[in-house]
C-alpha cells in the first residue's frame, strides 16, 4: 500500500500561495494596487475593504488614485489609509484621493528585505508543520512503506522550499533594483 501525498501537496502550495499574497502587499516603490487589498474603510457603520468602496487606478508609475463612488467617503479613504501604516503619501481632492509611493532609499529597501526574509521564515515553518502533521499519520505503516512516505513527504516540502526561495529571491531583486 503507497501513501497518498496528494493532500500533503495542496497543504504545502497554500503555503505557497500565503507567501506570494504577502509579498503582495510590501510595496516596492512601483504603484500597484495590491499594496491597498488590507486596507478597510469604515463605510456605512461597518468595515469595508477599500475595493468595495472606491475604484483604484494606476495614475502613473509612482501614484495611485483613488475615485470612491461616494464623494463624502474621501476623509474615511483617507483615514483608512493612514490607519493601514503603509508608508504612502495621501493627497485628497474633491474626486478623490491620490497615493504616492515614496522614492525607495537604500535604507529602506535594506529593511524592506529584512521583512521578507522574516516572511520566508514564517512560511518555511508552516511548511515544516505541515510535514510532522504528516510523518506523524505514516506511524502505522508497515516499514517499508513508512520509510517511502518520508522519503516522498521531505522531497515535497524540499521542493516547496526551493519554491519559497524563488517567490523571496524574486521579490528581493523588484525591490533592490
Amino acid at each position: 500500500m503507497s501513501y497518498n501525498t496528494q493532500n500533503f501537496k495542496i497543504e504545502l502550495k497554500k503555503v505557497e500561495e500565503w507567501l506570494s499574497k504577502e509579498y503582495s502587499q510590501v510595496h516596492t516603490g512601483r504603484a500597484t494596487p495590491m499594496v491597498l487589498d488590507s486596507v478597510s474603510v469604515i463605510s456605512y457603520g461597518s468595515r469595508m475593504p477599500l475595493k468595495n468602496v472606491a475604484g483604484v487606478t494606476i495614475e502613473d508609475p509612482k501614484t495611485l488614485r483613488i475615485a470612491p463612488w461616494d464623494k463624502n467617503q474621501i476623509k474615511d479613504i483617507e483615514n483608512a489609509i493612514n490607519e493601514a501604516n503603509l508608508g504612502l503619501s495621501i493627497v485628497s481632492d474633491s474626486d478623490g484621493v491620490r497615493v504616492i509611493f515614496p522614492m525607495l532609499t537604500t535604507e529602506n529597501r535594506t529593511k524592506l528585505v529584512k521583512v521578507l526574509k522574516e516572511k520566508l521564515e514564517e512560511a518555511r515553518i508552516s511548511a515544516r508543520q505541515e510535514r510532522q502533521v504528516e510523518m506523524e499519520k505514516i506511524t502505522d505503516l508497515p516499514e517499508d512503506d513508512a520509510k517511502r512516505a518520508k522519503e516522498d513527504i521531505q522531497k515535497c516540502v524540499d521542493e516547496t522550499n526551493n519554491n519559497l526561495e524563488a517567490i523571496f529571491t524574486k521579490k528581493e531583486t523588484e525591490i533592490m533594483n
